[in-house]
């Protein structure tokens, strides 16, 4: 058994995902505080595991599909360097650790984690084949990585935080799907019979509403009373131009580049968008702190 494939079906450059775990103690202005910040990470550490797990279930199960797929047909499961047994075998071990570790940590975060997990199973076996419903379980998985973050260290999450989150899960989703039904073209159905249901045009009006949605609703976050009287300060609104900003660039690289089947990669690709991100995070943390 090659350890090496074993952790790269876990996809580790796919944890940057597990950021939004960070959201709650940033924006509950305890990103200092020690004892908070090293449960934060033990939480991010622990979705790590668990996302890493179920990334290899999700090859195992789409296995057939991932070898008609010209990039994942690359991947150790999908290309046979690695056998179906070990990975299954090494999901389980993977899978019980994490859980474990949830569990030692926060009875309501363990709750939250194993939410997180089925829903995850659940995706992979039967919700990806039904159409929009596919994009909002995505959405779903980052609004939970939002809540665990929150439960772990005990804090309100101001459900403005939880709606921007959701929104902006939704675009990046959408994105993925168009991307995938641009880049497979008439093959696009042999890797995922859902896209099928969906058409480029259909998803460019569904992205124009979660577009204009997002940015809207983090504005009014931005200015809410709840967000002034937490934060101590109206000038969250000026980080808007940088929200803006990098949605726009990523319409861009969706619609000029034909990019977007890889949120993750996509935002180390383009320094741009990864200057615009660090830029956002430096202007919130001055801002709050």
């Amino acid at each position: 058994m090659s350890y090496f494939e074993i952790i790269k079906s876990m996809r580790p450059h796919q944890w940057i995902k597990n950021l939004f775990i960070f959201a709650a103690l940033i924006f509950s202005k305890n990103m200092f505080n020690p004892n908070m910040f090293l449960k934060t990470i033990s939480a991010f550490l622990v979705f790590c595991l668990l996302s890493g797990s179920l990334y290899i279930l999700n090859d195992i199960i789409d296995l057939e599909e991932d070898k008609v797929h010209p990039i994942k047909s690359k991947r150790p499961i999908p290309s046979g360097r690695l056998k179906k047994p070990q990975a299954f075998l090494f999901f389980i071990v993977v899978s019980v650790l994490a859980l474990a570790l949830a569990l030692i940590l926060n009875k309501i975060f363990f709750i939250v984690s194993l939410i997180y997990f089925f829903l995850q199973i659940g995706y992979s076996l039967f919700f990806k084949h039904a159409v929009i419903l596919d994009v909002f379980i995505i959405a779903a998985n980052f609004l939970i990585r939002v809540v665990a973050g929150g439960v772990i260290i005990e804090v309100y999450i101001s459900p403005w935080l939880l709606i921007c989150t959701m929104l902006l899960s939704l675009f990046l989703a959408m994105s993925k799907r168009r991307h995938e039904l641009i880049f497979l073209g008439g093959n696009a159905v042999n890797h995922r019979a859902t896209l099928a249901k969906y058409s480029p045009y259909l998803l460019d009006q569904m992205i124009s509403v979660v577009t204009s949605s997002t940015v809207i609703v983090y504005c009014l976050y931005t200015i809410s009373v709840e967000t002034v009287a937490k934060v101590g300060t109206i000038n969250l609104i000026y980080t808007v131009p940088f929200v803006l900003y990098g949605i726009l660039r990523y319409l861009y690289l969706v619609h000029q580049k034909s990019e977007g089947g890889s949120p993750e990669n996509l935002i180390i690709k383009d320094k741009a968008l990864l200057l615009d991100i660090v830029l956002w995070g430096i202007s919130v943390i001055l801002i709050i702190y």
